[in-house]
């Protein structure tokens, strides 16, 4: 949410557009910044407002309305969008100067119901409730891919003003995709597969590692941190495979980039639709790299990836299929050259932020448009 968010505003800017964010800090403390976005010669201006303490995955933010109605206030603007899942968004059906502004919702995932705490099922309970609120009042909701939309519970009701814009990645403030000629590289040459994100559950990283086993062709690169790392580690050293799946932690923006100028394919094993889109996938293929993904029912991330075209989709959870598929990977280097090629030219139709700002825009427009009459 965070990177397509400063990326959006950049793409907004460029459109003239005017725009200002109002988002939590980070981390924890009582510290509210008040700072900007560097966007060539512009300063987008962006409030991080301080999250107290965390309570059942959620940021606690007592200033968050005050900013809110204080950024309303001076700015008057035109559209509120909104970025939900984000239980602060909710003080907007309490503020009158909200409600006479029209809302967009940027719908980057559902927020499935606990079937462990009670804690968490009653939270549950009063968050769809808010939120069914905020998308009855709505004038528009963004959804990020068509499967994402059409399987999504809370959008059901909603279809009639909901939209696909995929979301959007900005290669300008990315370093230059470095080049690996994955054609020239021989049978005996390992499968450098690449795979970033947060080490939690669903991402599906155990997957990975076990199909590596089995594929003794393949040599993994984790990029993240994460809950699950221990656990990660310590199945590495259970199967034996301290010298094929190698841990780089979280890496700045210019080592990224050589892991993935210097990798065969990226690789997304993700199990749950909790991975809504995947923004990962959207900078290998702008870098030209093929792509492996889990083609899990109902998420975007089948969508991103066009089978046997820009990449290869395996069944999640099913690490012999995945083993499989980096074995063919392996065996055919020129076809990896040629995935990569397509997944290129698939982002620069679908998924630069230009792409994405100016339907994002568009909508703006159509709104504007019905809330005045003037259809």
């Amino acid at each position: 949410m965070e990177t397509y968010l400063r990326d959006l505003m950049a793409a907004q800017a460029r459109q003239n557009l005017d725009v200002e964010a109002l988002v939590h800090q980070s981390a924890t403390g009582f510290h509210t910044e008040t700072g900007s976005y560097p966007v060539g010669d512009q300063q987008l201006p962006i409030t991080r407002a301080a999250v107290w303490a965390t309570l059942l995955f959620t940021p606690i933010s007592p200033i968050f309305p005050w900013l809110l109605r204080r950024i309303l206030k001076r700015t008057q603007p035109d559209i509120l969008h909104l970025h939900m899942p984000n239980p602060s968004v909710f003080w907007v059906l309490l503020l009158p100067r909200a409600k006479n502004i029209p809302w967009v919702i940027q719908w980057h995932a559902d927020v499935p119901a606990s079937r462990h705490s009670l804690g968490l099922r009653v939270f549950h309970r009063v968050y769809h409730l808010l939120e069914r609120a905020m998308l009855k009042r709505c004038q528009a909701i963004i959804a990020s891919s068509p499967p994402y939309l059409a399987s999504s519970v809370p959008l059901r009701e909603f279809r009639e003003k909901s939209h696909v814009i995929p979301l959007g990645l900005d290669p300008a403030r990315l370093p230059p995709p470095g080049q690996r000629q994955t054609s020239q590289q021989t049978i005996n040459s390992p499968l450098r597969i690449l795979a970033v994100g947060r080490l939690t559950y669903y991402k599906g990283f155990e997957y990975l590692i076990r199909a590596a086993k089995r594929c003794a062709s393949a040599e993994i690169h984790l990029v993240g941190e994460g809950d699950q790392e221990p656990k990660l580690r310590a199945l590495v050293r259970e199967l034996d495979l301290d010298n094929r799946v190698f841990f780089h932690g979280r890496l700045p923006d210019t080592q990224l980039a050589q892991q993935f100028a210097q990798c065969d394919c990226l690789c997304l094993p993700s199990i749950e639709r909790t991975e809504a889109f995947g923004m990962v996938l959207l900078e290998a293929m702008y870098c030209g790299k093929a792509t492996l993904v889990s083609n899990v029912p109902g998420s975007g991330m089948g969508w991103v990836v066009d089978d046997g075209i820009t990449g290869l989709h395996v069944p999640p959870e099913n690490i012999d299929a995945l083993a499989d598929s980096m074995r063919k990977l392996h065996q055919n280097r020129d076809r990896i050259a040629h995935l990569g090629k397509n997944g290129r030219q698939r982002f620069d139709r679908l998924f630069h932020i230009d792409k994405s700002a100016s339907g994002v825009s568009e909508l703006y427009e159509l709104v504007l448009r019905t809330a005045t009459g003037n259809q």
